[in-house]
Order: structure tokens, then sequence, then C-alpha cells
């Protein structure tokens, strides 16, 4: 499949805890995520968007969560899971394999929103089921295997002044601008 043009029908999946630390690690900020959305649609169809995101028990999440409803994205919810000892998991790959997939036969483009090397066998099925994948993330932080995998890797760090929010307030207040 080649370049993007605006006929093309797109879905978008945001791995937001995979996003917030490679910003949080990287530039101590947060992410934009409306300029996420908007680059990763590049001016397409967009089809579905999809945030998947992690509940703790405080629940301070909640104004992020509708902010992201707000832009039109819909979340992927789950609970964090607390584990004798103090391990705490949110793993959402096979959520957004399984999304992706139960997707991809309505779309021409899947933009996955991590860096995560765990969806190298994703991108690679979806490329051989003839749809474009592009993945965007913070370069620093992604897998090369995964920049390799894709049709195009969108380095989040090359503009980073328009994908991130410096921490000049609470979190959920500057992401709805």
């Amino acid at each position: 499949m080649g370049p993007k043009n605006k006929d093309q029908r797109v879905a978008v999946f945001i791995d937001v805890q995979n996003l917030y630390h490679s910003a949080k690690n990287l530039y101590q900020a947060r992410v934009n995520f409306r300029e996420i959305l908007k680059e990763a649609v590049a001016a397409r169809q967009l089809i579905r968007a999809f945030a998947y995101v992690v509940r703790t028990k405080t629940g301070e999440e909640k104004p992020f969560f509708d902010a992201l409803l707000n832009l039109g994205i819909e979340t992927r919810v789950k609970d964090l899971q607390e584990y004798y000892g103090g391990l705490k998991k949110a793993d959402w790959d096979v959520g957004i394999a399984v999304d992706a997939i139960k997707t991809a036969d309505r779309v021409d483009v899947i933009v996955i929103v991590s860096g995560d090397g765990d969806y190298v066998p994703l991108v690679d099925y979806l490329i051989n089921h003839g749809r474009r994948v592009e993945v965007m993330a913070f370069g620093k932080s992604t897998s090369s295997k995964l920049r390799e995998a894709a049709d195009e890797f969108i380095d989040l760090e090359k503009d980073s002044g328009r994908f991130l929010l410096l921490k000049k307030s609470h979190w959920p207040i500057n992401i709805i601008k």
C-alpha cells in the first residue's frame, strides 16, 4: 500500500501507558493526545480511535478519560492489578492486538501509537493481510524491530513541542485546550 491519501480509512490504537511513561521519563512531560490523534489521522478518514488506559483505585484518572472521550477517542479501561509483594501490572498488548485484528477488515491503515516491541508480530500480521501500518512513538524508547516492521515510523521526538505538554498545571486541564 502506497503513501498517505485522503481516501484512506484509518483506525488508531493508543497504548497510553507506553506513551505516558516515555514522555515522563524522557521529558518530564505529558502527552498532547489531541495532536497525536491529528497526526495519526493526517487528514484521512478516521473510522475509530481507541486509547487503552488503566484505572487505579483512587479514580484520579477520570478527568483524563473524559478528555480523551471529548477528543473522539474511545477508551478501553482495565483495572490496575496489584499482586502480593507490591507488584502492579496492567498490560494491554493482547487487547490492542485483538482489537486491531478485529478492526482491520474495515480500514486501510492501522496506526499503533506505542514503541513496544511486543507489537512486531501484530504489525507483521496486519501488513501480510494488506494493511498499511504506521507506528508513532518517541524514538528513544521505541523498539528498533518495531520501527523496521512498520510501513512508516513517525518519531514524536522530531516535533516534541507539538506532542508534549510541559508540566505547567495538573494534567487533565491543558490536555483539552
